[in-house]
């Protein structure tokens, strides 16, 4: 019988196997005794079981199994059994979760996929953000996307707590957008489309119908905030034949899931692990050295599990021509570059913040210095200017 290992980390004061027993019982049967022994072989088939408990650095650890069939229907259903009421006690972080390979919802795209799509092969790809986040005009929008799009941008986004503000709807902005995205592509004969990820929100209801209609009217892209709007969404837009795009998670609300050290889920679940068995092409997550606190290793745990499963990473936040070197360094060429105020506020402009990257990706490849006196003038001398490296 196919299994769903769960690692459950508990601080010092704790009893670590009475903790395991109480999840292996309550989390899945909810009740155990003789009682039951006579139908052990109908229910008994449904109770979690300890496999091993340990003593670690600060605390314990117990490694859970649960029974693959518990859980048929996602990762809903998923999280409703390995942590459901029993996250309500605090007194425990989930650090790893392992799923039968078969479990969920492969990417329809994912790295390979988005490749093919944007034409991109054996370099990063950049990818870009609308600023200012709020206020611009879908005309606004339309001609910074010709802009970054004339020097070269392969995917752009809108930013995340972009809603449908009236005269700026998702609908308006796919609508202004989608000729500048026509003529993007037939600007690159035999390289593919640039991406322009909507970002989807709304009420429950309609948003698996608002995702249709963006896609006939010219998305090449969603954008969903997953660890908000719910896994069961993205399942539910990965799975549908009529959406049949790229989709990007972005990790808006996560660090309520992951934030604390001794209680949630670890990052690599929320951001890795769930949204790759949830369907997702590509996952936006804090760069280590961005401008949001994040460490390294919580980064590493993330890009292994998106990569283990096909998914295209995407480090975000303080994202800059400058650090270019240190992004290949630590990422290597399969990952989308996401910048907001990196190209947006660029001092030359979008245009000039996008070919900053371009020439950095030369400067790299060529072994040259990015120190800033032996940087000839130009977009990436402006853009190291003042961001720095």
């Amino acid at each position: 019988m196919e299994e769903i290992v769960v690692t459950y980390r508990f601080g010092p004061g704790a009893d670590p196997a009475k903790e395991a027993r109480i999840i292996a019982v309550g989390q899945t049967a909810g009740t155990w005794d003789e009682r039951w022994s006579s139908r052990s072989a109908d229910l008994g088939r449904h109770l979690g079981k300890v496999q091993d408990v340990r003593s670690v650095e600060g605390g314990f650890e117990a490694d859970v199994a649960f029974p693959a069939l518990n859980v048929p229907d996602g990762v809903g259903a998923l999280l409703t059994m390995i942590y459901g009421k029993y996250s309500l006690s605090g007194r425990s972080r989930i650090v790893d979760v392992r799923l039968p390979e078969e479990w969920g919802l492969p990417p329809r795209f994912g790295i390979q996929g988005i490749r093919q799509r944007t034409g991109v092969r054996g370099r990063p790809l950049f990818m870009g953000i609308f600023k200012p986040s709020l206020g611009l005009s879908p005309s606004d929008l339309a001609k910074i996307l010709g802009e970054t799009a004339e020097a070269g941008l392969d995917i752009i986004k809108d930013d995340e707590i972009m809603p449908d503000l009236p005269g700026c709807t998702a609908l308006d902005r796919i609508r202004a957008c989608r000729p500048v995205l026509e003529k993007a592509r037939q600007k690159r004969p035999g390289q593919g489309a640039m991406l322009y990820a909507v970002n989807l929100s709304g009420s429950g209801a309609g948003l698996h119908e608002k995702a249709r209609l963006l896609v006939k009217e010219g998305a090449n892209a969603l954008l969903l905030s997953a660890p908000a709007y719910g896994y069961a969404l993205l399942e539910e837009l990965a799975s549908d034949p009529e959406v049949g795009v790229p989709l990007f998670v972005h990790p808006a609300f996560a660090g309520a899931y992951s934030g604390a050290s001794d209680h949630g889920l670890d990052w690599g679940i929320v951001l890795g692990t769930l949204p790759v068995r949830a369907g997702a092409d590509a996952v936006l997550y804090p760069a280590h050295y961005g401008s949001l606190p994040f460490s390294s290793s919580n980064e590493r745990r993330i890009v292994g599990k998106l990569r283990q499963g096909g998914v295209l990473p995407v480090p975000s936040a303080g994202i800059h021509p400058g650090i270019l070197p240190r992004l290949m360094d630590d990422y290597g060429p399969d990952v989308a570059l996401n910048a907001g105020t990196g190209i947006m506020d660029h001092p030359m402009g979008p245009a000039a913040g996008v070919r900053a990257f371009f020439e950095a990706l030369d400067r790299w490849e060529n072994k040259e210095s990015f120190e800033p006196g032996s940087i000839p003038g130009g977009p990436l001398k402006a853009a190291v200017g003042k961001w720095g490296t």
